[in-house]
């Protein structure tokens, strides 16, 4: 059937029915996908519960069990908790440290493999493919695996620790700053080329000042992740607040004010840097 007035035109009737057979289509592939899903979910959580040493559901009760004696004992030496916070103050400075110094190295590296990964400013187009594989590898190893292997190659201590989250740091923020970099005006880039300036003058006079804001607000969010990151390696020897806390949790009872006291002050840490990153990045980006 044809529409009267465009003689060989599909009529409204046939463009509706045509329309409606592919969202039933396009609902039909989403249920099924929806399925698979749940289908693998479901058995990935039954493998995963008959190879643990115990199941989760037997556990399950179990679980408010740690955090409820860590509260208790806490309350009960309420009174010793700000001398604690005083004594592990400086292995919270250590990881500020750590996430501070892995921070700058990782955001200098990124931005060097940021220009060099990227399409209209990289000097060797053909090596583009190469940095943004090296970026992909930085950043898809876990910083846990770079410090275990550091640690054993260099020892514990906040070294092996700073490395490992600064190679992470360099893969994730060198992808982040490269996508910014793309949207930069080339107009000033060849303005200074056209003037004789070499590669790193027209990438630091007409390129930085373009995508600094953003390179700023992406280093400071990164700090923030740095700082759980540093935390959470000084669980595998990498020194810091996170070493500390190991050691007080796997003492067990008797030791919980030193885990709340540290689980205190990292908390504190971790949201005040929150609320000064994105009152600052937020001046980056929108001027507010």
């Amino acid at each position: 059937m044809t529409d009267a007035t465009h003689p060989g035109a599909p009529s409204v009737q046939t463009i509706q029915s045509g329309y409606m057979e592919q969202v039933r289509r396009r609902r039909l592939y989403g249920g099924l996908t929806l399925l698979i899903f749940v289908l693998l979910m479901a058995s990935g959580f039954m493998v995963a519960d008959e190879r643990n040493a115990g199941g989760f559901w037997e556990g399950l009760h179990q679980v408010g069990d740690y955090p409820a004696d860590v509260l208790s004992e806490a309350w009960e030496k309420r009174a010793q908790l700000p001398s604690l916070m005083v004594r592990f103050f400086p292995a919270l400075i250590e990881t500020v440290n750590i996430a501070a110094v892995s921070t700058l190295i990782g955001a200098a590296l990124g931005i060097l493999l940021s220009l060099l990964a990227t399409r209209g400013l990289a000097p060797a187009p053909r090596l583009i493919p190469v940095f943004r594989r090296l970026m992909d590898v930085m950043r898809a190893i876990p910083e846990i695996v770079i410090a275990l292997v550091l640690i054993f190659v260099l020892g514990g201590g906040p070294v092996p620790a700073m490395i490992a989250i600064a190679i992470h740091t360099a893969g994730a923020l060198g992808k982040l700053f490269s996508e910014v970099a793309e949207n930069a005006s080339l107009g000033s880039v060849q303005g200074l080329a056209s003037t004789g300036a070499n590669w790193w003058q027209q990438m630091l006079l007409g390129v930085m000042p373009q995508v600094a804001p953003n390179y700023l607000s992406y280093g400071l969010l990164r700090f923030e992740i740095n700082i759980r990151a540093s935390a959470i390696l000084g669980f595998v020897g990498a020194g810091g607040l996170g070493y500390e806390l190991r050691n007080s949790m796997a003492w067990g009872p008797g030791r919980f004010d030193e885990a709340a006291a540290i689980f205190i002050l990292l908390f504190g840490t971790i949201v005040l840097f929150d609320q000064i990153s994105s009152r600052y990045r937020n001046r980056l980006t929108h001027g507010a």
